[in-house]
């Protein structure tokens, strides 16, 4: 909207000029439409001055709401990580232990072969 009047108003301007008018009123007309045209322009720069700033606003918003993205990506892969850790620590203990209890059921079942062989010998 103000871009039209910035527009509007230099048309005038322009129009008024190539007149060449010089009577008061042409001469008052054309101030008028200077002040206009200075009004718009102005009204422009701070339309265009107040789309910088939400422009602005958006990407801090943006970077904000991504670094809390990556914060909370950063959390859930520690959690993952210490979970992973757990477990393998919890199969490690468990295949450890079945391990010993294989090696004591075959040195238990050695023993009673020995013992079996020895039964037969005598």
């Amino acid at each position: 909207m103000n871009t039209k009047l910035l527009v509007i108003a230099a048309a005038a301007v322009l129009a008024l000029s190539a007149c060449k008018n010089e009577t008061p009123a042409a001469q008052q007309e054309a101030a008028e439409a200077a002040a206009a045209a200075d009004a718009a322009g102005a009204e422009a720069a701070d339309a265009i001055s107040a789309t910088g700033e939400m422009v602005e606003q958006g990407a801090e918003a943006a970077a904000a709401a991504t670094g809390e993205a990556v914060s909370e990506v950063a959390g859930a892969t520690q959690d993952a990580a210490a979970d992973v850790s757990a477990a393998a620590d919890q199969a490690a203990a468990e295949t450890s232990e079945a391990v010993d209890q294989a090696a004591a059921e075959a040195n238990e079942a050695a023993q009673e072969a020995d013992v079996a062989i020895d039964g037969e010998n005598d």
